[in-house]
């Protein structure tokens, strides 16, 4: 029998107990068509089982990622105005079919390749303007602490050469790492070569800014265009 929505909020993963459930998304840049569409197939047999209205973020503990990954759960844990999920599994592969070839321009022909020589002499070969808009878009400003389960999204900071991870555990004893998903999501896919450094400022609970100048959480995996 399917449940209706409202015992489907009632689902709690056993947050305290010996089962502990986690979700790790790779990256891989525009390659997040293939755990997009592994996701979407994953949260289709849930619904099978629960309705039509079951999300992931309800069977799991922890999801995780890095890089597009770490976009990917955004979009699966990030809240609507319902207090569900923003967006379904089976949204996530359109997303990437529509906004990729954006992140990524191709310029054909003899002038694009000397033209994407020259950027990448010159820094990363795209700006990244368009993927910070549509993040900040689609979530908006939604906060670590909003997600409708815990994440875990690792990300690099080139100034104190440290790896910064921004996780719904750490926040109660680090409240600077409360950001916003637009932001971390926007550090994490800046992968070297590919897309910019991403720098910006956080003020923790108590009024205290932090600066944060971060890249990708694992830059092997970002970019392949």
């Amino acid at each position: 029998m399917e449940r209706t929505l409202s015992s489907l909020l009632q689902i709690q993963p056993p947050t305290y107990g010996n089962l502990v459930t986690i979700l790790s998304i790779d990256g891989g840049g525009i390659r997040g068509i293939i755990p997009a569409t592994i996701l979407a197939f994953l949260e289709a047999q849930l619904q099978e089982l629960d309705g039509e209205d079951a999300r992931l973020a309800d069977y799991f503990d922890v999801i995780a990622g890095t890089s597009t990954g770490g976009i990917v759960t955004a979009m699966l844990t990030a809240p609507n105005d319902n207090q569900r999920p923003l967006f379904a599994a089976k949204d996530i592969k359109p997303f990437y079919l529509e906004h990729c070839p954006k992140i990524f321009p191709q310029h054909s022909g003899l002038w694009g390749s000397v033209g994407k020589l020259l950027r990448s002499l010159g820094g990363p070969k795209y700006n990244g303007k368009y993927l910070q808009e549509v993040v900040r878009e689609k979530v908006g400003e939604t906060r670590l602490h909003e997600t409708l389960t815990n994440i875990v999204i690792p990300t690099f900071d080139i100034k104190t050469l440290q790896p910064i991870i921004f996780s719904s555990y750490q926040i109660k004893r680090s409240p600077c790492l409360d950001a916003r998903l637009s932001d971390i999501c926007i550090s994490t896919s800046a992968a070297p070569t590919y897309l910019p450094a991403y720098h910006f400022n956080n003020k923790d609970s108590e009024g205290n800014m932090h600066q944060f100048n971060l890249i990708d959480g694992d830059e092997r995996e970002f970019g392949k265009t």
